[in-house]
């Protein structure tokens, strides 16, 4: 079994904020709960996960979370500093599910699926992509940011499985390629020109893909899973995904 991290520290200053006045997002009210009590009870609901820390606002959370197997931390700066005090509160972890609040519509059975999947968790970071096909087929109104690889279409979801111990070399590198991504030419260098061609001619697989992210994380081992669970997709981040996520839920 795994301990999961859940992110909820991000302040609702976006345009979700037309619809709730709730300081953080992820305790804007979706029917009768707040927006992270969802994700929570999907993780505890699972068979593979022990414990679940959120990090966010204490004095909010607190009122909502009281089981023994449910614990709070404060937020910091950043979602990087909100990670690493996840893991930090968890010294002893060999592996860590980091999951966003924004997910309400996951399920127990999608977080067991994509655990599974990791098989017997050697890997240092598991990130899970779906099928454009299987989203649309169970929410046919979402609108999500999709990528053509040679395999299929795919999405990414809100939820890894990482190492505690390859965290700050992932950030460090990570951060370098975020500060890249407005230099195209520089990003370019740094992919290697096959790796765009084969991007640009939506020739690139999925195995290419996760070695070069392997690679650029500085060298640690990365694993792509295919996920037939469209919640672990579809996040909650504009008004049109709540009024989804409501009638979903009626």
């Amino acid at each position: 079994m795994v301990d999961a991290v859940v992110l909820a520290g991000s302040g609702n200053d976006g345009p979700l904020k037309e619809c709730s006045s709730a300081r953080y997002e992820a305790l804007i009210p979706v029917g009768s709960k707040a927006m992270v009590e969802y994700v929570v009870d999907a993780l505890l609901g699972s068979k593979h996960i022990r414990n679940v820390l959120v990090i966010g606002p204490v004095a909010e959370l607190s009122q909502i979370f009281r089981g023994e197997r449910v614990a709070v931390a404060n937020s910091g700066s950043g979602i990087m500093e909100n990670i690493e005090s996840g893991l930090n509160g968890l010294p002893e972890a060999k592996r860590v599910l980091l999951v966003t609040s924004d997910i309400p519509m996951l399920t127990s059975r999608a977080v067991d699926d994509f655990l599974d999947l990791c098989g017997d968790m050697s890997g240092d970071l598991y990130y899970p992509v779906i099928k454009k096909q299987v989203v649309e087929e169970k929410f046919p109104s979402t609108r999500r940011t999709y990528v053509r690889m040679k395999e299929d279409v795919f999405t990414g979801g809100n939820l890894f499985l990482i190492n505690p111990a390859v965290f700050k070399k992932c950030a460090e590198n990570g951060k370098k390629i975020i500060t890249l991504r407005k230099s195209p030419l520089r990003l370019c260098r740094l992919l290697g020109l096959g790796f765009v061609i084969k991007f640009l001619l939506r020739t690139l697989s999925l195995r290419e893909a996760q070695a070069k992210v392997s690679q650029l994380l500085g060298g640690i081992r990365g694993i792509v899973v295919v996920s037939a669970f469209p919640e672990v997709g579809v996040d909650v981040d504009k008004p049109g995904d709540l009024e989804l996520v409501l009638k979903t839920m009626k």
